[in-house]
C-alpha cells in the first residue's frame, strides 16, 4: 500500500470541492510556474523555479525533461535527489480527487534515479537510490533502491543484484 492520508468528504466528489482542501491562489500559481517549467529548456531555471516557487526539493545535478508535469496543487510534497533524471512528458501526483475521499501523500525520488519518457508516478511511492524505471510505466508502489521496473502494472525487472552482475558479465565481454 502507497504512503497516503485519506481525508473523507460528504456530498459531491472530492474534486467538486477542490477549494475547500487547497486554495485557489496556490492552484492558480503553482499551474502557471508548472507550465512555464514544462517549457523552459533551461534546466538549472528549472530546478530554480521548483526549488524556490513551489517549494520542492530538488537535488543538485537532477534534470526535469520537457513537458513534465508536477502536481499543480501540492508540487511540496514532491522530492528528487540528487543526479537524478526524470523522463520526457512524465507526470508525478501527490494527490488523488476520489468520489468520497481525497488522498495526499510524499513522493520521494532518490539520489541517481532515472526515469523515463512518459512515466506516471502517483502519491505516497518512495523511488529508491540509483533505481531505473521504464519509459513509460505506471509507478504504483515502492521502487527497491539499484533495481531496474517497469510496465503496467509496474513489477520488477531486475533487482539490485541482478543488476550488478548484468554490470559485471558485460565488462568480462
Amino acid at each position: 500500500m502507497r504512503r497516503t492520508k485519506r481525508y473523507p468528504v460528504e456530498g459531491s466528489n472530492s474534486l467538486w470541492q477542490i477549494y475547500k482542501t487547497v486554495p485557489f491562489s496556490k492552484v492558480v500559481k503553482s499551474f502557471v510556474v508548472i507550465q512555464l517549467a514544462r517549457y523552459t529548456p533551461s534546466i538549472s531555471m528549472k530546478n530554480w523555479m521548483y526549488r524556490h516557487l513551489l517549494k520542492m526539493k530538488v537535488g543538485d545535478q537532477t534534470a526535469v525533461a520537457l513537458m513534465v508535469m508536477m502536481d499543480v496543487m501540492f508540487p511540496e510534497k514532491i522530492s528528487i535527489g540528487r543526479n537524478s533524471i526524470i523522463g520526457y512528458n512524465t507526470t508525478i501526483l501527490a494527490h488523488e480527487y476520489l468520489i468520497h475521499e481525497y488522498r495526499l501523500g510524499d513522493v520521494v525520488i532518490g539520489d541517481e534515479v532515472m526515469i523515463g519518457a512518459n512515466c506516471t508516478i502517483l502519491p505516497g511511492v518512495v523511488i529508491g537510490d540509483g533505481a531505473i524505471v521504464s519509459a513509460g510505466t505506471l509507478v504504483h508502489q515502492d521502487v527497491p533502491a539499484g533495481s531496474f521496473v517497469g510496465g503496467n502494472p509496474m513489477r520488477v525487472i531486475y533487482t539490485k543484484a541482478e543488476m550488478e552482475q548484468r554490470s559485471k558479465e558485460q565488462i568480462m565481454e
